[in-house]
């Protein structure tokens, strides 16, 4: 499933250029992440880079977007071409 930010953000900045398919954008008060290109790492990285920096935690699955881990890879071989 996508990842979400939720309103505990607190801006940092620090998630944004750790994802690899650039998912990751300042929405008009915080941070959000497009869940069409959000991976949740799968295809590049073990764990999500963004839940690893986030300092306040703010950085849950988002139960609107539920997806298996075969459907992330799916979706990292159409964003990367691979």
């Amino acid at each position: 499933m996508a990842l979400m930010i939720t309103d505990e953000c607190i801006n940092c900045d620090v998630c944004e250029p750790e994802c690899p398919n650039e998912a990751i954008s300042p929405g008009d008060e915080i941070y959000e992440i497009d869940p069409n290109k959000c991976t949740e790492c799968v295809g590049h990285y073990d764990t999500p880079q963004c839940v690893e920096v986030c300092p306040v935690d703010c950085i849950p699955k988002d139960p609107d977007h539920v997806e298996t881990e075969d459907m992330l890879m799916d979706k990292y071989h159409k964003l990367t071409g691979k």
